[in-house]
């Protein structure tokens, strides 16, 4: 039941990096800046007087939410060390991107789908957890960036509403044969690529501001010179990072990127590490940006051959919301029984055995040793935030609603029969991909789309 069926995470145009028809980030990832600081960049451009640019259906799109998604994607671009499109391409892009948008959610409404309150309720409150913080804390932040809160919400539950729908669009069409898997297991044991190979990447950004002056350049260059003497002088790496890296999530992971195909990081990095051992550090490597301090953290061959994981011991409690029992009393009914459970009143197995709507249920609600990747994102990534013994608060998934608890983790090198599940979910990841991109196209090609040209 809670196997791993969909790459789909809860999108967010706070956060998404792709500017093409990609499955978009999770908005459960948000990661917010420090105190009076967020990812959601402001246009900081003089504003002319608002117009319409695109009409989706009988919809418009303005060009002050052009602008504003430009800044946020921007933002992320350059936090990441990626490029920046050209800007008539970017906006073009952007562009394209609200236009699917748009006709998804409408879509969407089309075929009577709705987000309950109880649900982007529980969203924000993923958003905060994940950012180590309250929900109060998390909108003060937000305020600080002048970011309305009923903005905010809107866009969780639009996200959410197109969540939903691609979900249930996309589900039957996508299938995994046992000869998809035995050709990707053959394909990964037999690569000889290179490009095929994970990586794991800290940096260091020294800005460099729009449209700079010779002098800015050249001081920013001196700057990041100066980081790379001390680094290859032996600094610790992650400290430089904290307090030096002008992107703000650099700084708050000591600038590292974490372990990914080579392919999906930008080309100029990927490059630069090519002929470094592990721990090595790169020549100064530019980018739209500015300047970065490249280090290879860890260099690892692709694939699941072999390979070394966190397993995570877990059991939970699900309740699916029906006529009977709505989203809202299974969120208040989870709520309870997690005060009961901490407060020594209730056990957490004998509740799951009594309530829970899973064939788990009869073990006590518990799921065995699991493998990154096996859970939908929702439910991995609150369990991943768990220490042992901890118990989650209510989290919400396409299957329902579920409680959480963490009994151990181990690491352990994945079994024959593990890589096998693994790598179906890889195989079903990339087709759920190619699905997506089709089928938005199949969305957007049916929607009425009128361009609008500026006033002169």
């Amino acid at each position: 039941m809670i196997q791993r069926p969909c790459a789909f995470w809860l999108a967010s145009p706070f956060l998404a990096l792709a500017l093409t028809l990609a499955p978009p980030a999770s908005a459960q990832g948000l990661r917010l800046g420090p105190a009076g600081t967020a990812p959601l960049a402001r246009d900081t451009e003089p504003r002319a007087a608002d117009y319409i640019v695109a009409v989706v259906n009988s919809e418009p799109i303005t060009n002050n939410e052009v602008r504003t998604r430009m800044a946020r994607f921007e933002q992320q671009l350059q936090q990441q060390g990626q490029p920046v499109p050209p800007r008539a391409e970017f906006a073009r892009q952007v562009l394209e991107r609200l236009i699917s948008e748009k006709a998804q959610l409408q879509l969407a409404r089309d075929n009577g789908l709705k987000i309950e309150d109880s649900t982007v309720d529980l969203a924000e409150q993923n958003v905060a957890r994940a950012n180590q913080i309250d929900v109060p804390e998390l909108r003060r932040r937000l305020a600080a960036d002048h970011v309305p809160l009923a903005q905010f919400r809107d866009d969780l539950r639009d996200q959410l509403l197109i969540t939903r729908l691609r979900e249930r669009e996309l589900d039957s069409r996508v299938k995994v044969s046992d000869l998809d898997v035995e050709k990707y297991l053959l394909d990964q044991q037999n690569s000889t690529d290179p490009a095929n190979a994970e990586i794991n990447i800290a940096h260091i950004l020294v800005a460099v501001p729009e449209n700079a002056t010779v002098a800015q350049v050249a001081a920013a260059r001196d700057k990041a010179q100066g980081l790379l003497v001390r680094a290859r002088a032996g600094e610790d790496f992650g400290k430089l990072a904290a307090e030096f890296s002008e992107g703000q999530a650099a700084r708050e992971t000591k600038g590292v990127i974490g372990l990914r195909p080579a392919d999906r990081y930008p080309p100029a990095f990927s490059k630069a590490v090519e002929a470094l051992p592990e721990g090595g550090i790169a020549e100064l490597v530019r980018s739209p940006a500015g300047f970065h301090v490249v280090k290879l953290v860890e260099r690892r061959k692709g694939g699941v051959i072999g390979m070394r994981v966190t397993q995570t011991h877990v059991r939970h409690i699900l309740l699916r919301p029906s006529p009977q029992l709505s989203e809202t009393a299974a969120l208040a009914r989870l709520a309870d029984f997690k005060k009961r459970v901490e407060s020594g009143s209730a056990d957490f197995g004998q509740l799951a055995r009594e309530f829970s709507q899973d064939t788990s249920a009869r073990e006590g609600g518990d799921l065995g040793w699991a493998s990154p990747g096996l859970f939908v994102p929702e439910f991995e990534e609150a369990m991943n935030a768990l220490a042992p013994g901890q118990v989650s608060g209510p989290v919400a998934s396409r299957f329902g609603v579920h409680m959480i608890q963490v009994l151990e983790r181990r690491q352990s090198t994945l079994s024959p029969r593990e890589q096998r599940e693994v790598a179906r979910n890889l195989v079903r990841e990339k087709k759920l991909d190619e699905a997506y991109a089709e089928w938005a196209q199949e969305v957007r090609g049916r929607a009425y789309v009128e361009f609008r040209e500026p006033p002169q």
